[in-house]
């Protein structure tokens, strides 16, 4: 058992936070009981994600997509309310951190997915501003395009999307998890032979063939579903508390 304040601290410590100028607050979003023996992990927090920690008996869910984001319905109704209803009769506490828990250098969506990719990590992608969300690397060894996407799926479990910039082997690429297609750019004025992010907008179809670079599009929750299972087991090593992730099926 650990105490809410004494999580929350050590959260702070590990994914500070305050380093970074998101789009939703970061941290404790809704308050529930002081103690917590109980966690359940999970990507969003969906209704259907508070029901199975309902379910569990969970004492506080720990996602990366949270609630109260930037131009969001401030009233609580519809949707809003049902959620936070759940949450507040179960008295469950609900922690979330987006940014943070992107960039971590082990716990994190980027670490973690270069960990599944076999990528190995010798740089940041900046992005517009700083921290430093996304990274590049290499492979172990040069892949065609076809052989890199097979790479992707077998070890998501999700069939990306493909976009061919080039017919060049792969050896050095760059990532970053969810909609991060925005990155592309940079990543080819890095000189890498490849982009791997979630999501897929429309002009990164032409950027990815104009610039010269493959993409590949591997999902927006198949690339996040890692950093927050990673966390939930590393807090439940630490504090001896029980972890359960639960992954709610998003095909985008």
């Amino acid at each position: 058992m650990i105490t809410r304040t004494e999580l929350l601290a050590y959260l702070d410590e590990t994914l500070e936070p305050g380093r970074f100028h998101d789009y939703c607050p970061n941290g404790l979003q809704v308050a529930g009981s002081d103690e917590i023996t109980t966690l359940v992990s999970g990507v969003t927090a969906s209704e259907a994600l508070l029901e199975a920690a309902i379910e569990a008996r969970a004492d506080a869910i720990l996602v990366h997509h949270g609630y109260f984001w930037r131009g969001e319905e401030q009233r609580v109704v519809g949707i809003k309310q049902r959620r936070l209803k759940l949450l507040l009769q179960h008295d469950i506490n609900l922690l979330a951190y987006h940014l943070p828990l992107d960039a971590h250098p082990t716990l994190g969506n980027n670490a973690q997915l270069a960990e599944k990719l076999g990528l190995e990590i010798d740089g940041r992608i900046s992005g517009t501003g700083e921290p430093a969300i996304g990274l590049c690397g290499c492979l172990p060894e040069p892949l065609s395009l076809t052989q890199f996407a097979d790479r992707v799926r077998q070890s998501l479990g999700r069939e990306p999307l493909v976009i061919q910039g080039h017919d060049r082997p792969n050896t050095t690429v760059g990532w970053c998890t969810g909609a991060a297609q925005g990155y592309i750019q940079q990543a080819a004025e890095l000189g890498l032979d490849a982009f791997v992010s979630g999501e897929i907008s429309e002009p990164t179809v032409h950027l990815a063939r104009e610039l010269g670079i493959n993409y590949i599009a591997a999902g927006h929750h198949a690339t996040e579903r890692y950093g927050v299972q990673a966390l939930g087991e590393a807090l439940a090593q630490r504090f001896n508390i029980r972890h359960h992730f639960i992954d709610i099926d998003n095909p985008v």
